[in-house]
Order: structure tokens, then sequence, then C-alpha cells
């Protein structure tokens, strides 16, 4: 798979910067999308180029399947729906991704095809090779440099979803599916997984009960874990504030 590389260390200085992938994946009602912001939020706050879009959307073409893919109302059948996931997944990659890594940015993208594997292989019971074809001829088998995967205990993430209000079309599916899709992401760090799926990249857990000051240190915390020269200072400032 073709990852970005993102920077060369030496002698503890940045030699290059490169553009950097990154992921925020969990399953509904775990904080993702709060993280996502805060996370782009913080980045930018310390000088970095963060490019934040999310799943599915992104584009106008993505904007407009996403609409469909979570109405409520929406009859889809799960090769439709894994295919307008590509579709808009495609074209993100194309417009936006590409580009701003070309530029240097940091791009922060709530879900992408880990959230394929999880709900529509998983989920809906859709083969992983199939799904794995269709989507390398989507992204050009761009693999991210690295995806923080939120996790809180199911019961947890239920109630939060459902305070949250009315539900959109996969989170009004039932119990047994958002289990599913759990078990999923949860394969998903192990190691020997990881290395049977490259284009998925390196993926890793983040805690995200308690408070949400406390996730995104924790967000970003495996950021300068992963690459300490480009990301200790805005650790550091987002300790500061606190």
């Amino acid at each position: 798979m073709r990852a970005v590389d993102p920077e060369t260390e030496q002698d503890g200085a940045v030699e290059s910067v490169r553009g950097l992938f990154v992921v925020l994946e969990g399953g509904e009602g775990v904080g993702k999308t709060t993280q996502w912001n805060r996370l782009a939020s913080t980045l930018r706050a310390v000088g970095h180029d963060v490019m934040a879009v999310r799943e599915p959307g992104g584009t106008s073409a993505g904007d407009a399947i996403r609409a469909l893919l979570l109405d409520p109302t929406s009859s889809l059948m799960p090769t439709t729906e894994a295919l307008l996931f590509a579709a808009s997944r495609a074209q993100l990659v194309h417009e936006v991704v590409e580009p701003a890594l070309a530029r240097g940015a940091v791009v922060l993208v709530d879900r992408f095809l880990l959230s394929t594997y999880a709900y529509q292989g998983a989920g809906r019971g859709l083969p992983l090779d199939a799904l794995r074809s269709v989507n390398a001829l989507a992204t050009g088998d761009r693999a991210p440099d690295l995806t923080l995967l939120l996790n809180v205990p199911l019961e947890m993430a239920m109630h939060r979803m459902q305070a949250r209000g009315p539900v959109d079309r996969m989170e009004q599916e039932d119990a047994p599916f958002h289990e599913r899709v759990r078990d999923a992401f949860e394969a998903a760090l192990s190691p020997a997984w990881q290395e049977a799926h490259p284009e998925i990249g390196p993926v890793v857990s983040v805690p995200a009960h308690g408070d949400i000051d406390a996730v995104t240190v924790r967000c970003l915390e495996a950021l300068v874990q992963r690459w300490p020269a480009r990301f200790a200072a805005a650790a550091t400032a987002l300790l500061h504030s606190r």
C-alpha cells in the first residue's frame, strides 16, 4: 500500500516534513467526531496546516452521497451501500486528500476504509476481498499513516447515541449489528490483522471514556509517540491550557 513518508528526523530536528494522513475511527457513540474537531482545532492553534474532512462527504459529490446513505428513510442494498461509500471516498481522495498531502498538510479524516470493513463487511456480511478490491480502485491504494481507534464499552456508546436524539440510518441498526461492528474494530487492533491488511495502515487504540479534554490529550499522545518532533508542541500547549 502507498503510505505517506511523514518525516525524517536527524539529531532531533525535522529534516523534511511531508503530509500526514490520520484517520479517526470507532463505532457509534464513541465521541469520534468530537475528537476529530478538537484535534483539528488544537493542531491549527499551534500552526499546523490541517485539512479536516469526514466520510462520507468532504466534496460536493460526497455530501450528496452522505445525505442518501444516512437518510433513515433510504432503502439500500448492502452492495449499493458499499459502492456509494467507495464512490464518495474516491472523490474525497482525488479532490481533497491527495492535494493536501502534496502540500505537506495534516489530513484528519473522520472515518475511512476501516469503517467499510467494520460496517459493510462485518455488519452487513459483504466479503472483505470484494470490499478491498473496490476500495483499492477508489483510493488508488492510499493507506492512512495512522488510525486512532476510539473505544468505549458498547453499552456506554449506545446510551450516548440515544441521548443525542434522532438517529441516522446506520445508528438505527439493531444491537447485534453494532456488536459485529465493535468486534471488527477490536480485531483491527491485532498486529497480525494489521500485517494482513496493509491497506488500513497502523491502528492504535484510544480509550474514549471520561473527560473530553483527557481524550483529546490521549489522541495527541498517540501522535507524539509516532512523530515526536512534529506534535510535541501541540500536546504541551493543550496540557498547559487545561
